[in-house]
């Protein structure tokens, strides 16, 4: 196991160092110049090239990616060109929000999906297992962005039960914290609760099965026994690499649903920054991000290698 481990951290920080080199480089190859957003319209060529040698924009490439790399190490993520503060400091106040909402979407995606894909499997074939796979298909379908300017049209706009957007901090009130993300969580997890739900009644019916479970059945024991302490076990299994695949899908579409519904979040910080060509918060952010999912799928591999010992024993 420990060979397992070391290889598999061995791994994630070589990711990590690639996606420090790609973003840094993919920022110095899109077209545009920050030093002429600082400026302004009417600025001079003398004005704009000033604030470019203020910023550091002058010098070469392999030297502003080895002073931002030796920054890394040192925990510093640059500084915003546009916000005029450390891109950490932007960073540590935008991150809560994020990360307060992907927890209640995975939450609602855990519950759903897997109490949605263990009901259909257990009836099969019933009405039931066609609900709840119509339910399935219907998050897998429809696009996040589509759910969430439909849920405030509806449920915000028309019915008045939820806040269009914005965000209160849970440290000032915890309700209308959960208030102001359920309609965003909900969005967020309609997709993976649906693709949850395939999985586990696919595994679940694979599982339902075998001869264990049939010998369990034979013996009299109760159907919520034979699946919640025979079957259900033995479906987490697969069902953890797809929880990685989940989570993924989850942080990357904060991006847009954060856009949506006005949260102050990491996702909103990346667009502001793109569509105003903050190069340090760009980078800081996708390296955040990037680092973000290395660390969910290492955390998915060594839960998956101790669920399942012939997964190490094989590598």
């Amino acid at each position: 196991m420990t060979r397992y481990i070391i290889h598999r951290l061995a791994s994630a920080v070589l990711v990590v160092f690639l996606v420090t080199i790609i973003s840094f480089s993919v920022m110095s190859l899109v077209p545009g110049d920050p030093a002429s957003v600082v400026a302004g319209a009417n600025a001079t060529p003398d004005e704009i090239e000033a604030i470019r040698v203020q910023l550091g924009l002058h010098l070469p490439y392999h030297v502003r990616l080895v002073d931002w790399v030796l920054g890394l190490f040192q925990g510093d993520l640059g500084r915003s060109i546009l916000l005029q503060r450390s891109v950490a400091e932007a960073v540590a106040e935008r991150l809560p929000v994020t990360i307060a909402l992907s927890i209640y979407a995975m939450t609602l995606t855990l519950a759903l999906g897997v109490s949605l894909g263990v009901l259909a499997a257990v009836r099969q074939n019933s009405w039931v297992d066609q609900l709840c796979m119509t339910v399935a298909l219907l998050g897998v379908s429809l696009p996040n962005v589509w759910l969430a300017i439909l849920f405030v049209m509806f449920f915000s706009v028309y019915l008045g039960w939820f806040p269009t957007g914005g965000y209160v901090p849970f440290e000032q009130d915890a309700f209308r914290a959960l208030v102001a993300l359920t309609l965003p969580a909900i969005a967020l997890a309609l997709t993976q609760i649906g693709l949850l739900a395939r999985m586990a009644r696919s595994s679940m019916l694979e599982v339902l099965r075998q001869d264990y479970v049939q010998t369990a059945r034979a013996k009299g024991l109760p159907r919520w026994s034979v699946v919640g302490k025979h079957a259900l076990k033995n479906v987490m299994i697969p069902l953890v690499t797809v929880f990685g695949i989940i989570l993924s899908l989850s942080l990357s579409g904060t991006v847009v649903i954060e856009t949506v519904f006005s949260l102050p979040g990491m996702g909103r910080l990346i667009v502001n920054a793109i569509q105003r060509r903050d190069y340090p918060v760009i980078q800081g952010g996708l390296l955040l991000t990037a680092s973000a999912l290395v660390m969910v799928n290492l955390a998915v591999d060594l839960l998956y290698a101790w669920l399942d010992p012939r997964v190490r024993y094989a590598d």
